[in-house]
């Protein structure tokens, strides 16, 4: 099964996303009195910004603070989280 990512290099970019999207929507909504309806053109800019919606941006700020800090582990149907330090820890007593 392909992993899905909505992911940023770093917390930084991935917040700058965000303030651009949010920013975006509420804008061309704020907009609407003055513009008119041609204020909302820039609500879809904001699904680009945000990667696809604003909840796939916020699932992808969790992976992006929490990449390389955990790991997903799967058997027997059950998965379960565990931070990265656990495991190295693990991997080397395994390893002697």
């Amino acid at each position: 099964m392909p992993e899905t990512s909505f992911a940023s290099a770093s917390v930084p970019r991935h917040l700058v996303r965000g303030a651009i999207g949010f920013g975006l929507v509420i804008g061309s909504i704020a907009l609407v009195p003055a513009v008119g309806p041609l204020a909302l053109l820039a609500a879809p800019l904001a699904l680009v910004a945000f990667r696809g919606c604003p909840t796939c941006w916020m699932v992808g700020l969790a992976q992006t603070i929490s990449r390389g800090r955990l790991e997903r582990h799967c058997a027997d149907g059950v998965c379960t989280l565990t931070p990265r330090t656990t495991q190295i820890t693990e991997t080397a007593e395994t390893a002697e």
